[in-house]
């Protein structure tokens, strides 16, 4: 199935976020606290050999690598994909991998609406042939763990195998989003941001400004001479050679330059001689005029704080997190505001590892790890009078009675 009329939307959606420095920091910041302070295998509650497979597990298996990938495929695209690779006898699973969402593609789904298989591919560019597709058993998204098992024709959930009528070993499960709008490929709820107007104009703000840079000319002194002023000057040095009057003309040009510009010139007087025309007129033989510059380039100040704050607030992402409103007289939250803020931010990702979780569930309950269980433990921020920057925090789980031992003690 195509994702896109063209099979390149996903990458057209990516270069949308990289072409905005505020949409593509606010992505990396959402996936950061989704990351939380990383996907840990809890042991603590199980044997010294469970102990030593999940040591061996991760050793094999780069977890944080992996998880940090889900959670961008997550805030990007609404899915991620993993694949679980067993054994050679399908008794264990030995290593977990990410497929980056943007080069996986659905097969068409049956007429239970069952999609069947994954198939991977770089599809920035035409496949020349079905060999450079990789095709991968897609577990059913409802009920992975008993497809699994239908499909190695497994006895035991705790991994004893029977006979084995699939030779395959390796197996997609999906970590999809529910929205509201069921289809093949979710619609990231940030899809808003493009269909509506401020995307378009904060990208039309720093094209102008741009320009206005490129086009105008930073005019700092305008200085205004009279033709009398040099008369005055040729006559009191007594030059009537042509030539010399020009280069006079020059030199007097650039002391006047020479004073007004460089820092060590702050603060000097410049004197000018002017007389009083018949009807009243002063007439100056020098004037020099300061431009006001103030304004360069900011001109366009509050409409780009403004397109700044409507992309923050569709992203999900409070603009004081990641500084991401320029100015210098912008009001700033203190420290407490912003610990809450980015607690808030931490708590909102619940849903989404309640999701991710799934995958772990069914490799520690298919390799039989006793006393097992996956956690995120919340980074919380505290304040300079408990001595450290930062502490974990672990969430209650209902599922997960030494959890709740550990938060009541």
């Amino acid at each position: 199935m195509p994702w896109g009329g063209d099979n390149q939307m996903p990458f057209d959606l990516l270069a949308l976020v990289e072409k905005d420095e505020t949409l593509a920091t606010c992505q990396c910041f959402n996936a950061e606290v989704c990351y939380g302070s990383g996907l840990q295998y809890c042991v603590k509650d199980s044997s010294a050999a469970t102990r030593r497979a999940v040591d061996d597990f991760l050793l094999d298996n780069d977890l944080a690598a992996y998880f940090l990938g889900i959670c961008q495929d997550f805030k990007h695209f609404g899915f991620a994909v993993s694949v679980l690779i067993l054994n050679e006898d399908g008794t264990r699973i030995v290593r977990l991998l990410r497929k980056e969402a943007c080069y996986c593609r659905f097969t068409p789904a049956d007429k239970h609406g069952r999609i069947s298989k994954i198939l991977y591919a770089n599809w920035r560019k035409p496949i020349s042939s079905r060999s450079d597709i990789e095709e991968i058993d897609l577990l059913d998204q409802t009920s992975p763990w008993r497809d699994l098992q239908d499909k190695l024709a497994k006895s035991s959930p705790l991994g004893a195998s029977s006979t084995k009528n699939s030779k395959c070993r390796k197996f997609a499960i999906v970590s999809r989003i529910p929205t509201v709008d069921s289809t093949y490929y979710p619609i990231p709820y940030y899809g808003a941001l493009f269909r509506g107007k401020w995307y378009n104009i904060k990208q039309l703000i720093g094209i102008a400004k741009e320009a206005k840079l490129k086009n105008s000319a930073p005019i700092k002194y305008h200085i205004e001479v009279g033709a009398k002023y040099w008369e005055s000057i040729f006559r009191a040095e007594g030059i009537t050679d042509r030539r010399k009057q020009q280069a006079r003309i020059v030199a007097e040009k650039q002391q006047i330059l020479d004073f007004l510009t460089g820092a060590e010139n702050s603060g000097k007087a410049w004197f000018s001689t002017f007389y009083v025309t018949p009807d009243g007129k002063e007439q100056h033989d020098v004037v020099i005029n300061k431009i006001d510059d103030s304004k360069e380039g900011g001109d366009w100040e509050t409409d780009i704080q403004e397109a700044i704050n409507m992309i923050c607030f569709t992203m999900r992402v409070h603009s004081n997190l990641v500084g991401s409103v320029p100015g210098k007289a912008q009001t700033n939250n203190s420290g407490s505001d912003k610990r809450e803020l980015y607690t808030i931010a931490q708590a909102l990702q619940k849903p989404y590892h309640d999701l991710l979780f799934t995958v772990h569930r069914i490799i520690i309950r298919f390799n039989g790890w006793q006393g097992v269980h996956p956690e995120i433990p919340f980074i919380q921020l505290t304040t300079l009078d408990e001595h450290t920057d930062a502490k974990q925090v672990k969430l209650s789980n209902a599922n997960d009675k030494s959890n709740e031992t550990d938060n009541k003690q």
